[in-house]
């Protein structure tokens, strides 16, 4: 189902600037018994973007009254918040544009995303790369080309997901999660601040390991420095933790530190 503005929807303007340059952003929320998981800091994640885009933010309590009248329809699942600039403009200036776009969409939770919360995923590598893009790295801005490209790749590949890099070869993410790995009982994950996306269980994740006093250690790794984890998974807002257990033709076993991480968010 779909609303725009509070309001069941099929459709939205053609002039709306999302459709004609993208111009928004996104989040996408985990629903468990009619309640949104981590809506802090997905209003945190909204917030962060909106500001740089510079759209005006919405009333936040009435973005939640909708999202909860959403959230109501099944036990799990998932709900997209969209937020466009709205209509009008002429070509890329937002001059003279109206006010703001909000679309909410539900879906069902996917069920192999259980299967692969107990027995864990297969990687390929990705051959396309993701550029360098300082400016909007880190935030889940609604111009996603590069992931629909990656993820068309690993499609027409015998992989559930692949690594995604960057054109300097440094290993970003998934072309759906980010990544964490472990290697001596230190998690490692890829600074985000030239490409990715800075997902909302990542965040969860390093707050985590800072609370336990697990060392972290944030930065630009190569593909051979991920291949000598001792353990690897993904993370995202609707999968949650996923054990990587295969990446192209190496093996990984489903770790301590994997499971840790999925006991304290899945409980």
């Amino acid at each position: 189902m779909f609303w725009v503005n509070g309001q069941p929807a099929s459709m939205v303007s053609l002039s709306d600037r999302s459709f004609q340059y993208g111009d928004g952003c996104f989040t996408t929320i985990l629903t468990k018994n009619g309640e949104i998981q981590q809506w802090p800091l997905h209003i945190e994640r909204m917030q962060s973007c909106l500001d740089l885009l510079a759209i005006k933010m919405p009333d936040w309590e009435q973005v939640k009254a909708w999202l909860d009248q959403a959230a109501l329809l099944e036990t799990l699942a998932g709900l997209k918040l969209h937020i466009s600039r709205g209509e009008g403009g002429r070509g890329y200036s937002s001059v003279g544009t109206g006010s703001s776009t909000i679309t909410i969409s539900s879906f069902s939770y996917p069920p192999h995303y259980l299967d692969w919360q107990k027995k864990g995923v297969d990687l390929g590598v990705c051959q396309h790369k993701l550029g360098i893009m300082p400016l909007l790295a880190g935030h889940k801005h609604n111009n996603r080309l590069e992931q629909v490209l990656l993820k068309r790749e690993m499609d027409q590949s015998e992989f559930q997901d692949g690594v995604v890099m960057n054109i300097y070869d440094h290993v970003v993410e998934t072309t759906m999660a980010n990544l964490f790995w472990s290697k001596n009982d230190v998690l490692h994950t890829p600074s985000l601040h030239l490409s990715g996306v800075a997902g909302i269980i990542r965040r969860v994740i390093l707050n985590s390991a800072q609370d336990s006093g697990l060392e972290v250690s944030i930065g630009n790794f190569s593909l051979a420095h991920l291949l000598d984890a001792d353990e690897i998974f993904i993370t995202n807002s609707i999968l949650g933790v996923a054990p990587v257990t295969k990446i192209d033709k190496l093996f990984f076993p489903i770790g301590a530190i994997t499971r840790h991480f999925q006991e304290n968010l899945h409980s």
